[in-house]
């Protein structure tokens, strides 16, 4: 194992976010202090509770999770495409690393990045709204999870895309609507019988789910099937990326 190499890549990427600390950082944390604004004090103030939760703590895993996605997606997407934009990729397939060590040192950083993102936005959230954590092991782990979950799946969008409007689409016209449709602003349960049935097929939900039950105990779907609902997702992204290392599709061209 090139630990060096590794290191080299995720002390880059990771450096790239102090040169563009507006857009990873202050950013998501601006848009999502709004949204508390707006949803938590303006239209939280009134509406009754949702399952015992004020609904501004209601939102919080959801905003939480809405940028998690995001942030992943983006940073692990972005981390990829401007090498081989720029035609550095080269040097790092002359390099002496394995697949797996460039992997771990692209997607290693975006997880990273968006988990600072999440808890720096968590800790904001207090600001405006007083929460509470019931399980914050769990809570960690669904953290972990989703952010290499995404970031992997962000390194494939950085893979297959050509141009910068691919690197965006997926991003804007998928994760973010799923997100939305999802439960992040709402319990599922409040919907009529049949979405109720059509939003179980999206995924964000039982990341969302299972998220907010770490929080305050309460779930749209059974916990142990938000978990195994996001491994397996990990195991899908995990299948595509040992794919395109296999084949070199659209990374040695």
């Amino acid at each position: 194992m090139n630990l060096h190499g590794v290191r080299a890549i995720y002390r880059f990427e990771m450096a790239r976010t102090g040169r563009t600390l507006m857009q990873s950082v202050l950013s998501p944390v601006l848009s999502t202090s709004l949204y508390f604004v707006v949803f938590g004090s303006a239209i939280g103030s009134r509406m009754t509770s949702l399952e015992g939760v004020s609904y501004a703590a209601f939102l919080v895993p959801g905003l939480v999770m809405l940028s998690l996605l995001m942030q992943s997606v983006s940073n692990a997407s972005f981390g990829i495409y401007f090498p081989k934009f720029v035609g550095t990729i080269y040097e790092v397939h002359s390099a002496p690393l394995s697949y797996i060590e460039v992997l771990m040192g692209y997607v290693g950083a975006a997880a990273t990045k968006a988990t600072v993102v999440g808890l720096i936005i968590l800790g904001t959230a207090r600001l405006f709204v007083d929460y509470s954590i019931a399980h914050p092991g769990v809570m960690i782990v669904f953290l972990v999870l989703t952010t290499v979950t995404f970031s992997l799946f962000g390194f494939i969008i950085g893979i297959w895309a050509d141009n910068f409007e691919k690197l965006q689409v997926v991003p804007l016209m998928v994760i973010t609507p799923l997100t939305f449709l999802g439960g992040s602003f709402y319990p599922i349960h409040v919907l009529p019988p049949f979405w109720q049935k059509v939003t179980l097929f999206n995924p964000v939900v039982y990341l969302i789910s299972g998220f907010r039950w770490s929080f305050y105990g309460i779930a749209d779907v059974n916990v142990g099937i938000s978990v195994a609902a996001t491994l397996g997702f990990l195991i899908l992204c995990l299948a595509g990326v040992w794919w395109i290392f296999r084949t070199g599709w659209r990374l040695k061209a």
